[in-house]
């Protein structure tokens, strides 16, 4: 075996180790490409992940010259470039040479800041069996065409990154299986335990009205309401672990539950799609946040519920006309309850946008759109 070999083994073992024990896809995708850099002695290099829709997300880079890293890599998030349009169009199958880059020619033309005299780069798209995820790019200063032994590094490389994008992809849904079993299971032991004894509660409670006198039955007689309050509640808790209601669809759902709670919801929806199982849930439990927080804090029990679906986009926006709170938009790292931050989470894990607009006697606007 030749030293060229060797170290060809040696890159792919080092690489294969970081793959294997990361679980960030950042990390992960961060380490290897230093790591392949260091033992190819590339210089420049970075990794888009490539969503179906065409949407990419510079996920690791090292190394770029200042061009750029311009307006905080604004170069690297927005535009077209050769290696995206073939890969979205399917044309981009194995490691290639791009004749030339067109990130790094607009950088020169715009005057965005120095080049290292880079202007061609490797391409390979980032693949596991049929599924791709996105593209590795590779450079370095005055070179312009890369041998066939190197792509055939890179591309080995690519599969490796491949398939740990999909290890880490099984993995998170196996987890989301895992905890939507667990809501089921701690939504049916409530329901078979906790709400029939409230159940049971009540109706000892409301015997006791009908033979109490007086102190004695006033007290049974508020027994018996705070054991059917604490009944709805459970219910509502039941629905937020275990939100079946989503089989009539969101606007349904979430109708459905501002009802259950005490609240008229006049619910409109635009436009009509099949909406990711993940975003609808995430959907759902954000209205139900919001309607919990206007039957508790608005002082109203009518709320207004806009579902707008338009081609790669929905917009959920939940408003009422209640007591309000001062907040301004720009304070959204302050927002004032947990539940607030817990919707903008949720939201902000689907590469959502997440807006709250209120006033103190001018109600409560929250807004929430998500690509798909």
């Amino acid at each position: 075996m030749t030293n060229e070999q060797l170290n060809e083994l040696k890159i792919l073992k080092d690489i294969a180790e970081i793959l294997n024990e990361s679980t960030d896809v950042k990390k992960m995708l961060q380490g290897t490409l230093v790591q392949l850099l260091k033992a190819t002695q590339l210089h420049t290099g970075w990794i888009f992940l490539i969503d179906e829709c065409g949407n990419y997300e510079l996920m690791a880079a090292h190394n770029l010259p200042d061009g750029l890293t311009n307006h905080q890599i604004e170069p690297m998030r927005n535009g077209s470039c050769w290696c995206v349009s073939r890969y979205c169009n399917g044309k981009l199958t194995k490691a290639t040479n791009t004749m030339e880059c067109k990130r790094l020619d607009e950088a020169t033309v715009h005057d965005w800041g120095e080049t290292n005299n880079i202007t061609h780069h490797a391409t390979v798209p980032l693949y596991s069996g049929k599924e791709q995820f996105g593209i590795l790019n590779v450079a370095a200063p005055g070179k312009q065409y890369f041998n066939q032994q190197e792509l055939d590094i890179l591309g080995a490389v690519a599969l490796q990154i491949g398939t740990a994008l999909k290890r880490l992809h099984l993995i998170k849904k196996e987890q989301e299986m895992r905890l939507r079993d667990e809501r089921n299971r701690l939504a049916q032991d409530l329901h078979d335990s906790v709400n029939q004894l409230l159940f049971s509660i009540q109706l000892t409670a409301k015997a006791g009205t009908k033979i109490g006198h007086g102190a004695s039955g006033d007290m049974f007689e508020l027994i018996q309401q705070t054991a059917s309050q604490a009944q709805a509640e459970m219910k509502a808790l039941i629905l937020q672990l275990r939100p079946d209601g989503l089989q009539q669809g969101l606007v349904c759902a979430l109708t459905s539950y501002g009802e259950m709670i005490g609240l008229s919801v006049n619910a409109i929806r635009e436009g009509t799609a099949f909406l990711p199982a993940s975003v609808e849930e995430m959907l759902f439990r954000a209205g139900q946040e919001a309607m919990n927080n206007c039957r508790k804090h608005a002082g109203v029990h009518d709320v207004k519920l806009l579902l707008s679906i338009q081609k790669e986009k929905v917009t959920m926006t939940v408003s009422d006309k209640g007591m309000g709170f001062c907040y301004e938009e720009y304070e959204s790292a302050m927002l004032p309850t947990i539940g607030l931050k817990a919707m903008k989470q949720r939201v902000e894990k689907q590469s959502g946008t997440f807006h709250v607009t209120s006033k103190l006697g001018e109600g409560t606007t929250i807004q929430i759109a998500v690509p798909f």
